[in-house]
């Protein structure tokens, strides 16, 4: 099994694929907004319950995103990856979800959408 650091250093845009194929085969699907201190962000998120991990898109202020990938190891101590996006793997992202996520971050608010609708 490939270790998690490894996935998300080599293998991001293959994340971001699964994320994005999973989100817009939702009905519904949620855009969540978050935020601590002064950070503030737009989230979907998808659990993979049986390998206790969570892969996440965030969308910051000034048009910064990350993937994230939280995950419990064998002794159930909790890790959290964070993965800066490239201008390339921000391009893979369909041009609907980044729209819904940047209103959920200007609007300080979550939404709850078809996931086709964020393909288009």
């Amino acid at each position: 099994m490939m270790k998690y650091e490894e996935l998300v250093k080599n293998h991001s845009g293959k994340l971001i694929d699964q994320l994005v194929a999973w989100v817009i085969s939702k009905d519904p699907v949620e855009v969540l907004f978050n935020f601590m201190d002064e950070d503030q962000w737009a989230i979907i998120s998808m659990h993979q319950y049986e390998e206790d991990t969570e892969i996440s898109l965030r969308l910051h202020i000034n048009n910064f995103y990350d993937l994230y990938l939280g995950y419990y190891d064998d002794e159930d101590e909790f890790f959290e990856i964070i993965h800066p996006l490239t201008e390339e793997e921000i391009e893979q992202l369909p041009i609907g979800l980044k729209k819904v996520m940047k209103k959920v971050l200007d609007d300080e608010k979550g939404m709850r959408l078809s996931g086709n609708f964020l393909s288009r």
